[in-house]
């Protein structure tokens, strides 16, 4: 996933941000609504977790500027307000979902997982494509139930490619799953390798990548 977090308490956002790093998201950081807008303004994503309570006004003009644009980014509320006016305001404004302050980092990831499955078919959170399985809450992949053995970037790039299957993805918007804005010093390039690397691992499946030059990368199944 490429997440936008926009949190201005430090503590809570370098918490959140290791924790969806750690398991090979792309999470990038804005600590108030300004710098928000600017992200959105240049990046797609497939989620954005978005207090309210922020330095430069409301996390609810950032949801209400989203939705307005028409886009239909899936947005996990952060909330410290008890009041269930606070709650139902950001929902009839365009939330899917909300978290109340304090939160365990466990929760708040399966809360995230469930919003991305809302977007696409897997509903149980398991991707099976011929003879290969996909756990996304168990960060786990296997083969016939052999488990393969993948670095986070390599679960992040075969997840990606497993949730569009049937499409073609570009390197570029590849690249944009698997790194954040800070990750300055990684190279577009990087998508080859992993692809490369990705490509062995899976060579003993029923499941290849593909390459359509100038295009992008396609995964399917065979045999």
């Amino acid at each position: 996933m490429r997440i936008l977090l926009v949190e201005d308490t430090e503590d809570v956002a370098e918490a959140v941000v290791a924790a969806f790093a750690r398991h090979g998201h792309a999470i990038d950081h804005a600590a108030d609504c300004a710098a928000a807008e600017d992200a959105l303004a240049v990046q797609d994503y497939d989620l954005v977790i978005l207090d309210l309570m922020l330095p430069d006004g409301s996390g609810l003009d950032t949801l209400r500027a989203l939705r307005a644009a028409r886009r239909t980014t899936p947005v996990l509320v952060l909330t410290a307000r008890l009041d269930v006016d606070d709650r139902v305001a950001a929902l009839d404004n365009g939330a899917d979902d909300y978290l109340m302050k304090p939160f365990d980092l466990r929760e708040l990831e399966a809360r995230a997982r469930a919003l991305i499955r809302r977007q696409g078919d897997e509903r149980s959170g398991v991707i099976e494509y011929g003879n290969l399985t996909l756990d996304a809450a168990g960060r786990t992949a296997a083969v016939d139930g052999q488990p393969l053995a993948l670095t986070r970037r390599e679960f992040g790039l075969l997840e990606a490619l497993l949730v569009n299957r049937g499409r073609v993805m570009s390197k570029e918007r590849l690249f944009d799953r698997l790194f954040s804005f800070d990750e300055t010093e990684v190279g577009i390039n990087a998508v080859e390798l992993y692809i490369a690397r990705l490509r062995r691992k899976l060579a003993a499946s029923q499941v290849s990548i593909r390459t359509l030059r100038g295009l992008g990368y396609q995964i399917e199944k065979h045999g």
